[in-house]
């Protein structure tokens, strides 16, 4: 085993390393602006909250813990943003307890600093969405391997185990690091490590800790093959090699010294020999991605432990005045690209200042106006995506207080898309709203099966435009467009609240086999 290279570490130095996790938590909140509403995703997620299971349709448990906990204090903005700022603030310390087990001191946590702050993590770390605990965990799980390189105590093994276990229980794609640690491992003397029965028993305890998950998914017809199914179908085969390479320099751009660095000094270091598998695994985790058309940010929990081990070798490599001189140029072109892209990673400004900011800047170029349609919009998807949710709330309020108490009893709210029936969920008990309806994602599992028992009016939200001129509208005795979202900026610009009453049986049986139909895929 490797001991570590650090002699220790001075209070001065924690006290920098803490301060600066404190200002990757607060820094979000300051930049972003008070307009916008929560994420289309977060609001199905905090809707799995209130359905505490083992499992989802789109995603393992580990979210939806956290969404009840911002439930319990009220789910207000803040509580839905201090989850993914803390995992930010936490990869960092992660990160930085590398780097000072190495030997990093100042300038290297300084350097470690800038990629959270000047780069794709300021949005990941600031949307509540399975991708920031997967980024944490998989940092956690490189280590507590590094750790146990270093030291040769078993319990940074078992800290690779539990890490494993939770970080499957966030997202899936964290099983796609896990195996390329393990390639990483078997391609390099650090081989040994496999043959460590602590190594097998902290793995057998990470399989525990998702066992329940896998029992959920083998219980509900594996929808996790159905969902990446339909990725495959509608996004990801969209993504080329060529595409996503391209997008993996992109999206670091600013620190993209860094990690190319530390890249490099794992791979081919003889000092950092000993953690040759991270580099490896890195590399690893690319090429599957590749070979799998995964999204570019797929690969992000693959970043922050090699831009631990770039801060600690550039560090190293200031020892002259020229290369002071260099880092510093360096610095500076990063906070200098880094503040023109903010604009780009939070919306710190109203919709009309940005895609103002965005049309004067050329940013269409860059292509981070491009969403999943391959066309560019005035916004980022991401921004689209947290606007129009109060308007389609307030609206669907609107058709509702058409009926009077006795309807209203025999009423439902059937929403298209699971942010529209996140939208009317997040805003119910102000509005007095029942909980909403959809057989999409995991509010299919949410339908009662009683639903069309006493069923006579919908309040229906659906993004086709044409939905008036279908032929099933006939089967109501009156069908009544109350409204449609107006907002210019919003994804769901153009949705329409239509007040389906009197419907007949005809049209229960449609829906009870629509529903019916969306099931059975999963049986």
């Amino acid at each position: 085993m490797t001991k570590g290279l650090s002699g220790g570490t001075t209070v001065s130095a924690n006290r920098l390393l803490y301060f600066l996790a404190i200002l990757i938590v607060i820094v979000p909140f300051l930049l972003q602006s008070g307009y916008y509403g929560p994420h289309r995703d977060e609001l199905l997620y905090l809707a799995e909250g209130r359905h505490m299971a083992w499992g989802f349709m789109e995603v393992p448990p580990m979210l939806s813990l956290f969404a009840f906990i911002t439930d319990l204090f009220g789910g207000g903005l803040f509580w839905i943003k201090i989850w993914p700022a803390l995992f930010g603030a936490g990869t960092f310390i992660i990160c930085a307890k590398t780097l000072q087990a190495l030997g990093g001191k100042t300038l290297a946590l300084c350097l470690l600093f800038l990629p959270f702050v000047f780069g794709v993590y300021l949005r990941l770390f600031f949307l509540f969405q399975p991708n920031c605990p997967e980024v944490f965990f998989d940092t956690l799980i490189a280590f507590g391997l590094i750790r146990y390189i270093q030291t040769g105590s078993m319990k940074w093994l078992y800290l690779f185990g539990v890490a494993a276990g939770l970080g499957m229980m966030s997202k899936y794609s964290v099983g796609v690091f896990i195996i390329s640690m393990v390639l990483g491992l078997l391609l390099t003397k650090s081989r040994k490590v496999l043959f460590n029965k602590h190594f097998w028993i902290a793995s057998l305890i990470g399989f525990l800790i998702f066992l329940p998950n896998l029992i959920w998914q083998f219980m509900h017809g594996l929808p996790i093959i159905h969902h990446m199914e339909l990725l495959n179908k509608y996004q990801l085969q969209y993504v080329t090699p060529t595409g996503f390479l391209k997008d993996q320099l992109l999206m670091n751009l600013p620190t993209i010294y860094i990690w190319i660095t530390g890249l490099g000094f794992l791979l081919f270091s003889k000092r950092l020999q000993a953690y040759r598998f991270v580099g490896l695994a890195f590399l690893s985790v690319l090429l599957i991605l590749i070979i799998l058309h995964g999204k570019n940010y797929y690969a992000l929990g693959a970043y922050p432990i090699v831009f631990a081990f770039g801060a600690y070798s550039i560090e190293r490599l200031i020892t002259n005045r020229t290369a002071r001189i260099l880092i510093t140029v360096l610095i500076f072109y990063t906070v200098t690209l880094g503040i023109f892209l903010i604009p780009l990673m939070l919306p710190v400004w109203k919709p009309v200042k940005l895609a103002g900011y965005y049309q004067k800047t050329g940013a269409a170029k860059t292509g981070l106006l491009q969403w999943e349609d391959l066309k560019n919009h005035p916004l980022p998807q991401d921004f689209a995506d947290m606007l129009g949710w109060q308007e389609i709330a307030v609206k669907v309020s609107k058709a509702y207080n058409l009926l009077d108490a006795a309807q209203k009893s025999r009423t439902i709210i059937y929403c298209d898309n699971y942010g529209q029936a996140g939208a009317v969920d997040y805003y119910k008990d102000k509005l007095n709203l029942p909980t909403p309806l959809s057989d999409n994602a995991s509010y299919l599992n949410w339908i009662p099966e009683s639903l069309s028992m006493n069923l006579e009016n919908i309040v229906l939200v659906t993004d086709d435009h044409h939905e008036m001129s279908h032929p099933f509208i006939k089967e109501c005795q009156e069908a009544i467009l109350v409204d449609s979202i107006t907002n210019p900026y919003a994804k769901e610009k153009g949705s329409l609240i239509i007040l389906l009453k009197g419907v007949n049986d005809q049209f229960k049986k449609m829906v009870k086999m629509k529903i019916e139909r969306e099931r059975a895929v999963f049986k």
